[in-house]
């Protein structure tokens, strides 16, 4: 028989708290809106020295506790926002949760699963993949309306399109009908062009950023913003530090 191996314990360093950290609590997400747009959370990992991939994905940047928080952070968002590289590279499938999770969401007055939400350009994504495929968890696919109109009608066989901005996103614009039809909570799960554009035109409120202890070398750059070019810095409030194995789980709140 194969030994239970217990997962590491999470202690909050900030505020300090004695024992396990209670994560769930750590993690609880603001629920309302931001004025006309839902509250924007982004949730990325990065190696000590900012790499955000490791032969082009993240997993081996992560950890249990890093895991869990991503989990839990998907149970809570109403809507999951992703790129379309990051959907290529990380392989993504239709949202997933227990029985428990899906009743503690109706609960709360959300749908029983979270929705993911698709930003891309080109359009470029395979239709036939398991996030397109399954009827029961329908995504979201934002795009510009200078897209190319036999992969818009593609997209809306599989997906339900939300067409906004020429040439790029309007993610304002998105975000906006995002919030008309209901939705009060965004995660963003990167990668660091989308996490650039939501940046550019202030629409983060929140980071929850995973430190990995570790380093990567090589090109670890553009970070997890990318390239952002911001009118001026973004202050940021330190909310909490978690620990586990020599992670370091930082929530934090953008200042103002």
């Amino acid at each position: 028989m194969t030994p239970t191996v217990a997962e590491p314990l999470v202690r909050q360093l900030l505020p300090f708290q004695p024992g396990d950290a209670d994560v769930e609590r750590a993690y609880d997400i603001p629920r309302g809106t931001r004025g006309t747009r839902p509250h924007v959370l982004v949730n990325m990992v990065a190696s000590t020295d900012g790499a955000t991939v490791v032969d082009g994905v993240t997993a081996k940047l992560g950890s249990p506790g890093d895991k869990r928080v991503f989990a839990l952070l998907r149970s809570l968002a109403d809507v999951i926002l992703v790129g379309a590289q990051t959907v290529r590279a990380e392989r993504y499938g239709p949202p997933k949760l227990d029985d428990a999770g899906r009743q503690r969401r109706i609960a709360r007055g959300q749908t029983p699963l979270p929705r993911i939400a698709v930003l891309t350009r080109s359009l470029n994504l395979d239709w036939s993949s398991r996030l397109f495929s399954d009827p029961t968890a329908r995504p979201l696919v934002l795009a510009p309306e200078s897209a190319d109109p036999a992969a818009l009608s593609a997209a809306r066989a599989v997906s339900d399109v939300l067409v906004a901005g020429q040439g790029v996103v309007d993610l304002t614009f998105a975000l906006g009908e995002l919030s008309r039809s209901g939705v009060s909570t965004v995660l963003c799960e990167g990668g660091p062009t989308l996490n650039a554009q939501l940046a550019e035109q202030g629409l983060i409120d929140e980071l929850c950023l995973t430190i990995s202890p570790s380093l990567v070398g090589g090109a670890t750059r553009p970070g997890i913003i990318g390239a952002a070019h911001l009118p001026e810095m973004i202050g940021l409030k330190l909310l909490h530090v978690l620990e586990e194995d020599g992670f370091l789980l930082l929530r934090y709140a953008t200042a103002g």
